[in-house]
């Protein structure tokens, strides 16, 4: 890529990785599902205003990423967050959500991988087992599950994206949030309980963090994103974006008094190292010459 576009990517590596140090000051004072409502409030008024309806007979299919993405995966990976206490377990395990789509994608569509992927996709679940024995990670181990659940609830809306046509990646936002909204200030107000009634009450931190969330994180940071897809394969832009956990693990070292042992270090290496094959091999897969042109 050239330097203006690596200085992009790295822009949206950055923006995400501030998004886990930015959103665990904000869970301090509002609770996750909220969290998460009153982002996606944030993210729909701007966003109205350019909604594309989908095609005929996916506007199921519509609902369903939204609800995978923007309810499960969102609030519990903000709930995951704030149980975790600290910054660089989440970080890491959120990247378990490629592995995770790359089998999804083989099972539910076909599409195969070679042995390589398969050892790459085994290290990576490998690696959260080790990093889980982390007595970081022990001290809350709920925050390991809601995010691996988190992770694969994105994994299942990253595999349904793949049937939507016609939509911008701004339409797919703004459609998520809207469909998002109600159900998260439902749940939020059967297990957070008088969190909406004291959200007047919260400081100017927790707000910024909420609108960090909604117009740096999601509108910045995916908008980038999709300009560079745009110029670029998907295979050769994803690779950067294994820096996003490893600057949120510093940021978390610097910031939130992280303090990984061993089996966190080599966990994360295990995991990120097996999401970095697996998207070393996409971009081998896409520099085959496609079937229409072969003899």
């Amino acid at each position: 890529m050239p330097a203006r576009d690596i200085a992009l990517v790295l822009l949206v590596c950055v923006a995400w990785a501030l998004n886990f140090l930015i959103s665990a000051l904000a869970l301090r004072e509002i609770p996750p599902f909220l969290f998460t409502a009153v982002r996606f409030a944030l993210l729909a008024l701007p966003l109205a205003f350019f909604l594309k309806r989908p095609a005929p007979g996916q506007w199921p299919r519509l609902v369903a990423v939204a609800l995978c993405v923007g309810v499960v995966h969102f609030g519990l990976s903000f709930s995951a967050l704030k149980l975790a206490g600290d910054l660089s377990s989440p970080a890491i395990v959120m990247q378990s959500y490629v592995p995770m789509t790359a089998l999804l994608a083989w099972w539910l569509l076909g599409e195969r991988f070679a042995w390589r992927t398969g050892v790459a996709i085994a290290v990576s679940f490998a690696g959260v087992l080790v990093l889980g024995f982390d007595p970081l990670v022990l001290d809350q181990p709920m925050s390991l599950l809601l995010m691996l659940v988190s992770a694969a609830f994105l994994a299942i809306g990253t595999v349904l994206m793949k049937g939507l046509r016609g939509l911008d990646v701004f339409s797919q936002q703004g459609w998520t949030a809207v469909f998002s909204v109600l159900p998260l200030l439902a749940i939020s107000a059967a297990v957070e309980p008088g969190a909406l009634a004291q959200l007047p009450q919260v400081s100017w931190v927790a707000w910024a963090g909420a609108l960090y969330a909604a117009f740096v994180s999601s509108l910045l940071g995916h908008g980038l994103y999709y300009v560079l897809v745009q110029r670029h394969p998907v295979a050769q832009v994803t690779p950067w974006l294994l820096l996003v956990p490893v600057l949120a693990v510093a940021l978390g070292i610097a910031f939130w008094g992280d303090r990984p042992g061993p089996r966190l270090w080599l966990g994360g290496a295990m995991v990120l190292g097996g999401v970095l094959i697996i998207a070393l091999r996409a971009i081998a897969k896409s520099r085959v010459i496609p079937a229409s042109e072969t003899p």
